[in-house]
């Protein structure tokens, strides 16, 4: 993708190239360990037009590269290699299965006087290994959700079945990686939970027993409201990489204007169950139908003991979602199906005003929004709940954030700092745009701050962050 820059050269504009994916590849060295067989090692190559003594090479490298490290350090094998004009990043997810990526650094083109070609410049530390690293791993969790693990494909039908699977899946999911909107939040891959007070989260816990016991053949339920989660059934890392699916992928393609407006108390005639604003975003649009296909997309979940393999079934009403999974032997057809829409349907629609009319009122009992002297990201590692006021919209495809790149950048290294010590720790930096930047670690929980204060001095930075903590983060931090 191309920005262009605002600055000026010489009277011509400066063009500025942010990061992009060269390649993406997965190979197994096993696979073909003697001399003449390299190619066979090679599971999934992108770009697919790339010539195949050239694949060989740049797999062969990323061997020679990881063996070379191993020999410093035989437990913790290469992570990323830094060149000036890209990066590579290496994961081996299951044991001899490694995943390469590719990402070119972000340039800039300077014009040339004299009809010269223009000067290129590899901005290398605008790169954060962390924030990447992560995408890469994100790569795999989203295949292994969807697919399972390679070794089970590998022992159900061999290379070629593995092949299959890695070509059919990572060609679409490849063309949704943005790397230019990836940052902080990359790293944490953390869950936005939704603010409820105690009695309308019993009406939700209440809501989920009832429907798992009418519908019994429900193994896991998860519930969502405005894309934030409430509840779920699920182990942490798998709803972790589920809900990453919902959020960036799935609900975005849904998002054309709910009825009964957004979330509106429901009009009299509604009240009496005879209508619900219910609808499924996977398998059947239309149950009325007659064609309509009964076929939901497979998950699969706890692969480390038990592998369950599920059908996933998200339905839902106005802003409220729910995620139903079931086990994948079982055969759905129309008849549950149009249970569980006249079972959930008005219940949801119900549940999804309540929420709305109870949240509307909690914001009214705080008082006016006012904006505020900071912006912050926060991040709990015991139980992966995020919360960010810098990122105004957070998808696959766009990141609007509200501070300036340079800001996310340090909020990135004082990460970084943070992930080499075990010990809490505070780090304040003074940025070049009279910007303050506060990154606090306590107790397996992050808090990064950014404040607009011209003037202050590291005193005043250091009380108003503890103002803030006080206020904001009651009970959490418990440095000085």
């Amino acid at each position: 993708m191309l920005m262009i820059s605002p600055r000026m050269a010489s009277g011509m504009q400066e063009k500025q190239y942010t990061p992009s994916l060269l390649s993406f590849f997965i190979y197994n060295p096993k696979f073909g360990p003697r001399e003449g067989e390299e190619e066979k090692k090679i599971l999934f190559y992108h770009p697919i037009e790339i010539e195949k003594n050239e694949k060989i090479r740049n797999v062969g490298l990323c061997e020679a590269i990881v063996q070379f490290t191993r020999t410093f350090c035989p437990t913790k094998p290469a992570k990323s290699l830094h060149t000036q004009k890209n990066r590579q990043f290496f994961h081996e997810p299951e044991e001899n299965y490694w995943m390469v990526m590719v990402v070119r650094n972000p340039m800039v083109e300077k014009p040339n006087k004299d009809g010269k070609p223009p000067t290129v410049e590899y901005q290398e530390e605008e790169i954060i290994d962390s924030v990447y690293g992560s995408v890469l791993q994100q790569c795999y969790s989203m295949y292994k959700l969807f697919n399972g693990t390679f070794s089970r494909a590998f022992e159900a039908g061999g290379v070629e079945l593995l092949t299959q699977k890695l070509e059919k899946f990572f060609y679409r999911y490849l063309q949704t990686l943005h790397l230019q909107s990836c940052d902080l939040l990359d790293v944490f891959g953390g869950i936005s939970f939704f603010p409820l007070d105690k009695m309308t989260y019993l009406k939700i816990q209440s809501f989920v027993n009832r429907v798992e016991e009418s519908l019994s053949l429900v193994k896991y339920t998860a519930f969502l409201y405005n894309d934030q989660l409430i509840w779920s059934g699920l182990e942490q890392d798998d709803m972790r990489i589920l809900y990453k699916y919902l959020t960036t992928s799935l609900f975005p393609r849904h998002t054309e204007p709910e009825l009964a407006g957004r979330d509106s108390p429901l009009r009299p005639e509604v009240a009496g169950n005879l209508l619900h604003y219910g609808r499924f975003l996977t398998g059947p649009a239309n149950l009325k139908d007659p064609e309509a296909k009964f076929r939901f997309p497979r998950i699969f979940v706890n692969t480390e003991d038990s592998y369950e393999e599920l059908h996933l079934i998200v339905y839902k009403a106005m802003s409220a979602a729910v995620c139903f999974m079931i086990n994948a032997s079982v055969d759905l057809n129309r008849e549950f199906c149009e249970k569980l829409d006249s079972l959930v349907g008005p219940q949801l629609t119900l549940l999804a005003s309540d929420i709305c009319e109870q949240y509307n009122i909690n914001r009214r009992i705080s008082g006016p929004e006012k904006e505020p002297q900071f912006k912050f990201i926060y991040f709990n590692h015991m139980n992966l709940a995020e919360k960010s006021t810098i990122h105004m919209r957070k998808t696959a495809s766009v990141s609007l954030t509200s501070v300036h790149p340079d800001l996310m950048k340090i909020l990135g290294d004082i990460n970084c700092d943070f992930a080499r010590v075990d010990e809490d720790e505070e780090i304040i930096v003074k940025a070049m745009t009279d910007y303050w930047v506060v990154g606090k670690k306590s107790d397996q929980r992050e808090l990064y701050v950014i404040l607009n204060q011209k003037n202050a001095n590291l005193i005043e930075v250091n009380e108003e962050v503890k103002r803030l903590c006080a206020t904001q983060f009651n009970n959490i931090f418990f440095l000085d």
